[in-house]
């Protein structure tokens, strides 16, 4: 009983740490995404790489941050002051704007100083290069989306590799906020480090190091005790993007949970072939989406780290849209194929445990991201954005309406910041009246968002739901699909889920998003 008092405490303790640094991040962080929308993840690890506690962040970066620091372990030797960088999805990142830092914890100890452990953070930058203002373009392959990152050394010994900074900074369209989110994310891991050698000072290396491989199986032993609640069986479902912004046909993604006394088994056979657009996804980032689900279905009781994914097998075929080969388009991948895998376990899950699983949310984060020259300043810009909408409803309790859900943890950008910071003025925010699904709990609506353009720009929208639609349960309707929508000299123009174009001043973009599917029938 002592040793889980124990364990219980340290993982506050270890959680504090991570959100310390998210403050950290947050408050000297230059980009709008990542100051006002917390665009951020922030975790901590163990001196071999493994997940021990995170803060409340973004679930598509934690799920696959640990990808990232193992690849950083394969490819590099730490030592004291050394902070290495990557972007690259097929090295476990999600895509290339999420840009991850790594940081070894060295404890002063006799004769050697001591590996007590990692602590990492990912931030989305609102621009890497590529093809298209803000790095979200309607890629084909990789090299179309920006600046890729292999793990690198970024500082070494306490010394900035001034090359590989100076490369990445003449490859971006804002290159000073660029440099400041990047000083930012140097500044939140250098908190993490202090934190965790404070907690040394007070407790002992060895302790602290004790409780973290404790706390791995504290977490391990209680998701094998929730798995073993539910009924054994193989539940299957099938759900599908639009389309992937190349063809118009939908891309399939289909999923079998195999749940045997305290293991599971997911496999993804069945899914689509990567495609020729960018909704294909890396391993890391559908690891990621499983890990949210179960982590969802089991409750906040149990630690959030790698002992979690213990008793959870993820099986995605090679080469399909969940397990995509390099060097594959991948930038709504991570931000919208992720939201649908999350469609899917949840409605395979719905006939094991159906009184624990809500109907479908939106499924997908509106992306859209905005970039050009602004006159006024004097400087390019660009800008990047999710948009929340309707949440599923659940046994019991109603959807939510406007607001973030499932792989996304992030809040919108304040009409106040978003017009001081760029040539915008936000003409109509509002609740969708109407669009969450019926039923005796109705889904979540979703959301309005107007922007009328101050100065010509290049616009790019990510999104799905706009042909299919986020399913009910237990009876409940669907809920309305989104729609994207040109207003030029007061003409509308209806713009597929996946495009990009050329705005001039004056033109107003709309943004309407999803509800979230209904619970229950109605009769």
């Amino acid at each position: 009983m002592r040793k889980a008092v124990d364990v219980e405490v340290f993982k506050h303790l270890f959680c504090s740490v991570a959100e310390e640094m998210g403050g950290r991040l947050q408050r000297s962080a230059f980009s709008p995404n990542i100051k006002e929308r917390r665009d951020f993840s922030c975790a901590v690890f163990d001196h071999n790489g493994r997940l021990v506690a995170q803060a409340a962040h973004v679930p598509v970066h934690l799920g696959a941050m640990p990808l990232s620091v193992q690849s950083c372990l394969r490819r590099m030797t730490f030592v004291p002051g050394d902070v290495a960088i990557l972007n690259d999805p097929f090295h476990g990142g999600t895509h290339l704007p999420d840009i991850t830092m790594v940081s070894p914890v060295f404890i002063e100890a006799v004769p050697d100083p001591v590996l007590l452990g990692f602590v990492a953070n990912r931030a989305h930058h609102a621009d890497v290069g590529g093809m298209s203002p803000g790095s979200m373009p309607l890629s084909r392959d990789l090299y179309q989306e920006g600046v890729i990152l292999p793990p690198l050394k970024l500082v070494e010994a306490g010394r900035v590799n001034q090359s590989l900074w100076d490369v990445f900074l003449a490859n971006v369209r804002t290159p000073r906020e660029r440099a400041g989110d990047l000083h930012a994310q140097m500044a939140a891991n250098r908190t993490g480090i202090q934190r965790l050698q404070e907690l040394t000072s007070r407790y002992g290396w060895e302790r602290v190091q004790e409780q973290m491989a404790g706390l791995l199986v504290y977490s391990e032993t209680l998701t094998r005790r929730s798995i073993a609640t539910l009924p054994n069986g193989t539940y299957r479902y099938t759900d599908v993007l639009d389309d992937d912004g190349v063809g118009p046909d939908p891309i399939v993604i289909a999923a079998a949970v195999t749940i045997q006394d305290d293991e599971v088994v997911v496999d993804f056979a069945g899914s689509a072939p990567q495609c020729k657009g960018n909704v294909n996804a890396v391993y890391a980032m559908t690891v990621s989406a499983t890990a949210y689900v179960f982590r969802c279905l089991l409750g906040l009781d149990v630690p959030g780290n790698d002992g979690c994914l213990a008793p959870i097998h993820v099986l995605a075929p090679e080469g399909s849209i969940v397990h995509a080969r390099p060097p594959a388009a991948v930038a709504a991948g991570n931000v919208e194929t992720s939201q649908r895998i999350v469609d899917v376990l949840l409605g395979a899950l719905a006939q094991a445990c159906p009184d624990r699983v809500p109907a479908a949310s939106q499924g997908t984060m509106n992306n859209l991201t905005i970039g050009g020259w602004d006159h006024e300043q004097r400087r390019p810009f660009a800008y990047y954005e999710t948009l929340g909408g309707g949440v599923g409803a659940g046994r019991g309790r109603p959807g939510a309406s406007g607001v973030h859900s499932h792989m996304t943890n992030t809040m919108n950008t304040p009409v106040e910041a978003l017009e001081y910071a760029y040539p915008f003025r936000i003409s109509s925010y509002a609740i969708r009246e109407g669009t969450g699904g019926t039923g005796r709990c109705p889904g979540g609506n979703g959301v309005i968002r107007e922007i009328e353009f101050l100065q010509d720009a290049h616009v790019t929208i990510l999104s799905d739901r706009r042909q299919s639609q986020p399913y009910g349960l237990a009876g409940g309707g669907p809920g309305q699909s989104g729609r994207n929508v040109l207003i030029r000299n007061g003409r509308n123009t209806l713009l597929p889920g996946k495009t990009t174009l050329e705005v001039m001043k004056g033109d107003r973009l709309r943004i309407e998003t999803p509800g979230g599917g209904g619970h229950g029938s109605l009769v």
